[in-house]
């Protein structure tokens, strides 16, 4: 054989065994297993309530417009 030969030879053989490898740690025999963390994520509770304080600073800032407007008008009813 020849250097060129070899040198395909190893690079088949090296690319079969890091599919293996690679096949083998997807289906979870080397993967560490998932573990529900103890505590809530703090980083998503962060984002959710960052999130949400702009929806209602959002909302405020309409409410404000709306009454500096004037066009609001208040009916008072007497419920029976």
């Amino acid at each position: 054989m020849n250097d060129s030969q070899k040198r395909w030879q190893l690079l088949v053989i090296v690319n079969v065994i890091c599919l293996a490898g690679g096949w083998w740690y997807s289906q979870g025999y080397a993967a560490p297993p998932e573990t529900k963390q103890p505590f809530a994520n703090s980083v998503q509770q962060r984002e959710t309530m960052i999130r949400l304080l702009q929806e209602s600073n959002q909302l405020i800032r309409e409410q404000n417009q709306l009454l500096k407007s004037g066009k609001l008008k208040v009916q008072v009813t007497q419920s029976r």
